[in-house]
């Protein structure tokens, strides 16, 4: 269901605590309490079936008594009459509902008791539409409303900082730190059990939601990944979101037939999913405090660069090293700023970064000080650290940098290192809203949270290079993966496997099947020596493990003994395993190649994922990889690439030449193409995949295979859509042939010369405004969809891009809004109605009821076409002052 009713929760009129109770220690007190002290204005309704009064309010003893329905409701009654208050509500017209209620049962062994009972919640809310969050959590809150519906503490502060646990104690913890550090939140969402909202809805309400700036999360786990990840990448392109990932050494060991196999269900995975979303990973809940003290004071860095100013050389030096050490950037003052310096404060100063104006530095330096380092624009922001001395006072410094005129040009950030005299320091920094830390390593980390989260826009931003379509033979793929599931095989033969690779354009090593021995020998003679021998069993899936593969043999009695040699180890090793024979390739000599692993399999949560690293028989000792989650293109498989260590030796050293990078890039593209168009392979290995200046080529290969879902579409089984290549038409349109397909990232520089061609009134009806050009950051936003929610079709003549049609789904499928723009030079043809047709026609297939348009109301030819399409016409609304459109409605 998504966000619909959500508004009830965000911004309810009318509250109803049916559990309220004045008994001391229960959670109806405590919950009732902060309800009534919290300062809501709406109605507030109390329930029990005692009835009675609590602090003069009366208590009705049923829902039934109220006289009109309360649009959230708080549950605090015993387990077995929840499904029944629940649907009572739903009856009455409430849409939503915090469960604080946990399940009737405790323990492992009551966990599908527990499940049951949540069903039948979900059973009584779904008639009405009524959402519900938890049950089994804290409650929930928006300190901006006075509305604290949960047994956390009291006295919240609003603010810009949305706090998101699936932890109540988390959640409580921080809404108690934020009181203390008078930082303020918009919002405070304990998920619990999630049986019905879940991250995704939250992070969709928050993007949604002006007053929120930021947001933290805590996470044990995540529910239908593809929400999850629409939601995070939509919320993380206009706000930072700093996510906790509790439980990362709990995931539960598993039996794999290939290396990648293994990572599935891994901490990793969820490092690459928060990565790919554009979220910033902290690792412990100091880290999330610092990032709530950064975030909570609005803190937006002019640059990546950090000027450090301190009354402790140490301190400075510690700051410094801790800033080099999380990837950060010690600004280089100007010579300007360094002689306005030289004016204010004493001979002994640094004269460098970090600025160290002496122990004996009273508030008046550090004012002048701030002020010089504000007015150089090489300088992002600043850490004002201090030290208490007897010689002044750390109170009187905290003083002096509030008041001077530099603080609101360049941001500040305060490390005030002490007891007493700090803490009143730091009290009078968070007073005038500057965040202020303890430890140079807590102030460090809070200003590279922030840091982290630009770097991860402008990753989200990149536009990456347009190659030729990827090469593919996938019926020649479906024809050998479905012969092996016909012959009830879960693993492809090692020339299966390396055919698979070829099909997709993946360079394999050539490859002889032989039945015995001697056939070994004769092909050898063929391939040329040195050649290489291995077993060939559909049982047996590391060939190394049970001695089946011999190197480097330089004869025909080389190969034959070596040949009889592995039949025997593999006959011991793995008794009744069948033989099916041996394959002979020829020795590849690449004196100087690297060799790495490429892999693919699915993770519970997030599917299919995809991992490279430094490969081998000794990969799980090494240890070196990094995962990704598909579909790729060359950046998102060069950023892969980078983060592992190997990636230092393909960049070349010494007298070696640096290894063709771009094509194991090419490979991983080519792979993640290839899970995507064949799901039948759950798990894939190619190890060794050897690499240099020349290329790369695949020495061995490991593919296990399922049989498919049915009924599933393309790419279903994906966290995010692969590029939709069966929406890729052409079509006939006056004589011409046309092709209509989805955009793609590769697109932009196509996207800003179909921009340019424009005239000043067309881009005006399109974009509400004048656009003097369109920037790589616009571009890249229309370019960079998820083809879920969002859908962009490219209309194209040969080349040439003539309209653009896009649609835009709520969360819930329910309702889409279209965008149409036809080039200026090639209007009156027919395109506009040809484009706006095609993206009625895929929203119908994708469940949208309704579509709409906003559009201006002097754009006579758009409302022509709409209502010849049987658009309705509603009531124009205004958006800007001077801007009147009128909103035009289909149901499909």
């Amino acid at each position: 269901m998504s966000i619909r009713n959500l508004d009830r929760l965000m911004a309810p009129r009318s509250v109803v605590a049916i559990g309220a109770s004045a008994r001391p220690g229960s959670i109806g007190a405590a919950v009732t309490r902060n309800l009534l002290t919290a300062g809501f204005q709406g109605d507030i309704h109390l329930v029990n079936l005692k009835g009675g009064e609590i602090d003069g309010r009366p208590v009705l003893r049923s829902v039934a008594e109220i006289a009109e329905p309360a649009d959230l409701a708080v549950i605090m009654t015993p387990a077995e009459t929840v499904p029944r208050l629940v649907g009572e509500l739903g009856e009455r017209g409430t849409r939503a509902a915090v469960i604080i209620t946990s399940g009737p049962g405790s323990g492992p062994e009551a966990r599908e008791d527990n499940a049951r009972w949540r069903k039948r919640i979900l059973r009584a809310a779904q008639p009405h539409l009524l959402r519900v969050v938890g049950p089994n959590c804290i409650g929930f809150a928006v300190p901006r409303l006075g509305l604290n519906a949960s047994f956390g503490p009291s006295g919240l502060k609003a603010g810009r900082v949305a706090a998101v646990a699936q932890s109540g104690a988390v959640l409580a913890g921080l809404a108690d730190w934020g009181a203390a550090q008078n930082i303020g939140f918009s919002h405070l969402v304990s998920m619990g059990d999630m049986a019905d909202v879940d991250f995704g809805d939250v992070l969709d309400m928050l993007a949604r939601d002006y007053e929120t700036r930021a947001v933290l999360m805590y996470v044990e786990g995540i529910t239908q990944a593809r929400k999850f990840m629409s939601a995070a990448r939509s919320v993380a392109r206009i706000k930072p979101v700093i996510v906790l990932k509790a439980g990362r050494h709990a995931a539960a060991a598993k039996a794999a037939a290939s290396h990648t196999g293994s990572m599935a269900g891994s901490a990793a995975v969820y490092d690459a999913a928060f990565s790919r979303a554009g979220l910033v990973r902290v690792l412990g809940l100091g880290e999330l405090f610092d990032a709530a003290e950064t975030l909570g004071h609005a803190i937006l860095p002019r640059n990546e660069r950090l000027a450090i100013l301190t009354n402790g050389g140490g301190m400075g030096i510690i700051a410094t090293d801790l800033l080099l050490d999380e990837g950060g950037d010690l600004a280089t003052l100007q010579p300007r700023t360094i002689m306005a310096l030289d004016r204010q404060l004493p001979r002994s100063w640094s004269r460098d970064n970090p600025v160290d104006i002496v122990g004996d530095a009273d508030g008046a330096r550090y004012a002048a000080a701030v002020d010089a380092l504000a007015d150089d624009r090489t300088v992002g922001a600043i850490l004002a650290m201090n030290v208490p001395t007897t010689l002044t006072s750390s109170v009187d410094a905290a003083r002096a940098i509030v008041a001077a005129p530099g603080r609101k040009v360049a941001p500040l950030i305060g490390c005030w290192v002490g007891g007493p005299q700090a803490q009143e320091g730091r009290q009078v920094l968070h007073e005038a809203g500057i965040p202020a830390y303890d430890t140079p390593l807590r102030a460090v980390r809070g200003f590279m949270h922030v840091v982290q989260y630009r770097r991860g826009q402008r990753a989200l931003q990149r536009t990456p290079p347009s190659v030729p379509e990827a090469r593919s033979d996938t019926q020649l793929v479906r024809a050998i993966v479905n012969g092996a599931l016909v012959e009830r095989r879960t693993v492809l033969t090692e020339p299966e496997a390396k055919r698979v690779l070829a099909a997709y354009g993946i360079p394999v090593v050539p490859t002889e099947v032989v039945l015995d021995a001697e056939e070994a020998a004769a092909a050898a003679t063929r391939i040329g020596f040195p050649v290489a021998a291995k077993i060939l069993s559909r049982e047996i899936t590391h060939k190394s493990d049970v001695g089946g593969v011999a190197l480097d043999l330089d004869s025909e009695q080389a190969v034959i003994q070596a040949v009889r040699a592995m039949h025997d180890k593999a006959c011991t090793a793995a008794p009744g395993a069948r033989i099916d024979g041996f394959v002979v390739q020829p020795m590849i000599k690449r004196p100087h190649a690297v060799e790495l692993i490429l892999g693919a399999a699915e993770d519970p949560v997030f599917g299919p994922i995809l991992l490279v690293g430094h490969g081998g028989v000794a990969a799980e000792v090494i240890d070196d990889k990094a995962l990704a989650l598909p579909p790729l293109d060359p950046v998102l498989a060069e950023d892969a690439l980078s983060r592992t260590r190997v990636d230092r030796l393909l960049r070349g050293y010494r007298d070696r030449q640096p290894a063709a990078r771009e094509a194991v890039g090419d490979a991983m593209v080519r792979l993640s193409q290839l899970i995507a168009d064949v799901g039948e392979i759950a798990e894939l290995d190619v190890n060794p995949l050897l690499v240099d200046a020349d290329g790369v080529i695949a020495l061995d290969a490991r593919i296990v295979v399922a049989p498919p879902v049915t009924g599933q579409e393309r790419g279903a089984r994906f966290a995010i859509r692969p590029y939709p290549v069966e929406l890729d038409v052409e079509i006939s349109h006056r004589g011409q042939t046309l092709r209509i397909r989805p955009i793609r990232p590769d697109d932009e520089p196509m996207l800003q010369a179909f921009a340019r061609r424009l005239t000043p009134e067309d881009t005006r009806m399109r974009f509400f405004g004048p656009i003097r050009e369109m920037t790589h950051e616009m571009a890249a936003r229309l370019t960079q969809i998820d083809y879920d929610r969002e859908m962009a079709f490219l209309l194209l003549d040969g080349q040439e891009l003539q309209g653009v049609g896009r649609l835009a789904a709520d969360p819930g499928f329910e309702e889409a809004e279209f965008a149409l723009t036809v080039a200026s030079d090639r209007q009156g043809r027919g395109y506009g109605r040809l484009l706006l047709e095609h993206v009625l026609h895929y929203a119908k297939a994708r469940g949208i009821r309704r579509v709409v348009g906003y559009v201006l109301r002097e754009n006579h030819k758009m409302l022509d076409l709409a209502k010849h399409l049987g658009f309705e016409r509603e009531s124009g609304r205004i958006g800007q002052p001077d801007i009147r459109v009128v909103k035009a409605t289909a149901t499909l």
